[in-house]
């Protein structure tokens, strides 16, 4: 893959040393002159409480005490979270800042119902199920897809959502078990100088910078700055090294006045030294050290090259009409290199060893994946948000239309395969073959329109009823220019709804019933073959009942919620022709989840959760399949961290613990075989502290994974992603 260096110029190159070097002088008070007033200090600290006064279509703006949200940040979502009747876990800031998160892969461990995978392919970054259904094409910054195969860093975040169940009706395509909305931070009228410094035992090194300015003689006109740089390893796995820097400006013209008008830039650059973990042996992870590495260390690379640009308007024309225009271009380039171990020539399957060979003589086939391509993404969506009243009704609509064009053109390469040593294997071997052939040359364009309406509808104070409708068009167009050619094309028309009910008994309190659709095209991942071009769309449903209370003065929220979600003409392969795919399968989850957020005492913040899905495959064409778990589907998701202000010095203290039960990394057993591939469960804990040196310098430490414990961490047919060991993160916090 000649000049991929060029491609991807080094972060040095691009700006790291400024960025490092700026943040640092943030840290330790050497800014510019002025930055640091005792008002700024005071708006910091306010800051560093409260979100950002944002306008949501008429609504009021989210807020949020201790972990707790109230308000939802998506335009379509105009009740308080207390009153929209879906599930909804959201991440905030001070829970990512408290538990030192620095992805937001590991931000979302602490949501139920999640289960992290490991990437395939070309296929890599955040990878992920929701209630038992791959999410990893169901990424969202600021309401819109944010389609790219990266790792996200939240250093630009203002909180995470994460809406559980089929959601067309909001977003389209996808969201069979939900989907991810990342709310970036904006810029305000409030000034905010917020410098990091971390450290950490695995090696990491990490700075941040958050500096927001209202423009001086322009009235309501402010610009807001993130950065971040990062440059860290994973504890207990020598080899793997993770390198990226981050910049994300906006500015925002008429806040707090009618009109809007915000431009944001967002850029992430990484370039990583990625592993694909152990092998499989015989349906278990391979009992070899979390350190092993089967790749090759000084070939082995996985850079991206992230550029999203946004242009939001957003006019009130009275109390009853607003209006909102969103447009967003983003590039996703990447180029990777990675190994996958795999066991190959002991069995008539692969990952199977007869049990005769001792493991000292295995040998791990190392197959080398290699692939450069950008994805495009061209979205624009107009919102109109209507409240009016038709006697004794009270209505809130919201409707609008969304336009999208997406491309990518994958180069794939050819590699050859070499083996090592199950037991000790050697990474510092030269790559094989030195030359990288071109295997195939693809590309497809995707065109989607949508129009959609939704109607909350008021009935007094105690009932409200929510329907919802959407229209889809996607047209996908697939060619691969080298041999074997191919040039073939699916184009879907796809209605989708939403109903509920919600009942309020008292102001505090909320029950409700929903029912949902959302529908999966073949091209849904922009990727298409003359085998799924034939197909129609899978379907997904979803009925779920549930109960909202915020309690002990609103200062605690307590959410429980039932469901049975099942996705229905599951693409699978025809068993008659192997070259030709049917809509056959059928998932179905029953599953309940309950939740805790917020403050139980003024001085203990608690942010809980649990979530049990009963995952099974109850229809295919292999009878293989049938009655086991989907991939990625564990039965049981708990998560907990409480942290607690003691009463000398201003000290917090925390803790907390993950646990995820077993799950398989497929429904089918190993070719040849009855063995369904398997990993075990796990807990894992954190601890926390954090203490105030100055007036405005923070100490905090991390400590993760605290027990040490070997376990699982993202699951695939081919390989398996070992969890990171005990590290400790020392970070140093200065609000200016």
């Amino acid at each position: 893959m000649s000049g991929t260096t060029e491609a991807f110029p080094s972060l040095e190159r691009s700006g790291l040393g400024r960025i490092a070097r700026t943040a640092m002088g943030v840290v330790f008070g050497t800014t510019a002159t002025g930055m640091a007033t005792q008002a700024d200090a005071q708006s910091a600290t306010t800051a560093d409480t409260q979100l950002p006064t944002v306008s949501v279509q008429g609504a009021a703006a989210p807020t949020r005490s201790g972990y707790q949200t109230t308000m939802p940040s998506l335009d379509k979502l105009t009740q308080p979270l207390l009153d929209t009747p879906q599930s909804i876990t959201v991440i905030p800031k001070q829970l990512i800042d408290d538990k030192g998160v620095t992805s937001l892969r590991d931000a979302l461990r602490d949501v139920p119902g999640v289960s992290l995978a490991a990437g395939e392919g070309g296929q890599q970054g955040d990878n992920l199920s929701i209630r038992g259904f791959n999410a990893q094409n169901d990424f969202y910054l600021d309401g819109m897809r944010d389609f790219g195969s990266y790792t996200r860093d939240p250093f630009n975040l203002q909180s995470v959502e994460v809406l559980k169940g089929p959601a067309s009706v909001l977003f389209g395509r996808g969201s069979t078990g939900g989907i991810i909305n990342q709310v970036s931070k904006q810029a305000q009228l409030e000034s905010v100088t917020i410098g990091t410094l971390a450290f950490g035992t695995d090696g990491t090194k990490r700075t941040t910078v958050d500096m927001d300015r209202p423009i001086t003689g322009l009235d309501g006109a402010a610009v807001r700055l993130n950065a971040m740089v990062n440059d860290g390893g994973i504890a207990g796995r020598d080899s793997a090294q993770n390198r990226r820097y981050g910049i994300a400006p906006e500015v925002a013209f008429g806040l707090g006045t009618d009109t809007r008008v915000k431009l944001s830039y967002f850029k992430e650059q990484q370039y990583d030294t990625v592993e694909y973990g152990i092998p499989w042996l015989n349906g278990h992870p391979a009992p070899v050290n979390r350190s092993n590495f089967y790749g090759y260390s000084n070939h082995d690379h996985f850079r991206t090259n992230i550029d999203i640009g946004t242009v939001r308007v957003e006019h009130d024309f009275n109390d009853s009409i607003t209006v909102a225009s969103q447009t967003r271009y983003g590039s996703y380039r990447r180029d990777l290199r990675v190994t996958e171990p795999t066991l190959i020539g002991y069995a008539t399957a692969n990952n199977i060893v007869q049990s005769n060979v001792p493991l000292a003589n295995v040998l791990v086939t190392r197959r080398t994946l290699a692939l450069s391509s950008q994805e495009t993404n061209l979205d624009h969506e107009d919102d109109v948000t209507l409240r009016f009243r038709t006697g004794p009704l009270e209505h809130t609509v919201v409707t609008g239309v969304e336009v999208a064009r997406q491309t990518s053109d994958p180069t794939r390469y050819t590699s050859g395969t070499t083996t090592t040593s199950l037991l000790n294997p050697n990474a510092n071997v030269s790559f094989y073959p030195v030359t990288s052939p071109v295997s195939s040359i693809a590309g497809l364009t995707a065109n989607s329109y949508a129009a959609y309406v939704t109607d909350t509808v008021k009935l007094g104070q105690h009932i409200e009823i929510i329907g919802g409708w959407r229209f889809d068009r996607y047209d996908s167009t697939y060619h691969q220019i080298i041999a074997p050619k191919a040039n073939v094309t699916r184009n879907d028309d796809a209605p989708t709804w939403r109903a509920a009910l919600v009942y309020k008994p008292i102001e505090n309190v909320s029950v409700y019933a929903s029912y949902g659709t959302s529908f999966n095209p073949s091209a849904e991942a922009l990727s298409l073959t003359a085998s799924t071009a034939a197909v129609a769309p899978e379907k997904s449903r979803n009925y779920e009942v549930g109960g909202k209370w915020d309690t002990l003065g609103n200062r605690l929220s307590l959410t429980t919620a039932f469901y049975d979600l099942a996705k229905t003409n599951v693409r699978e392969t025809n068993p008659n022709d192997a070259t030709t795919s049917i809509l056959a399968g059928n998932y179905r989850v029953l599953g309940f989840e309950v939740g805790a957020t917020g403050h139980i005492t003024e001085a203990l913040s608690v942010f809980a959760g649990y979530s049990y899905n009963d995952a099974e495959v109850v229809a295919s064409p292999n009878p293989l399949e049938l009655h086991h778990q989907p991939p990625n589907a564990p039965r049981h998701t708990f998560s907990a961290f409480a942290e607690y202000k003691l009463p000398w010095y201003g000290i917090e203290v925390g803790g907390g613990v993950n646990y995820l039960s077993s799950r398989t990394a497929s429904s089918l057993p190993v070719t040849g075989t009855s063995i369904i591939e398997r990993a075990p469960g796990y807990v894992i804990a954190q601890l926390m502290a954090k203490a105030p040196i100055t007036d405005t310098l923070t100490a905090q430490v991390n400590i993760t994974n605290i027990t040490d414990r070997y376990y699982y961490d993202g699951l695939h047919p081919g390989h398996i992603i070992v969890g990171p060991a005990r590290a400790a993160l020392f970070t140093l916090t200065a609000k200016l």
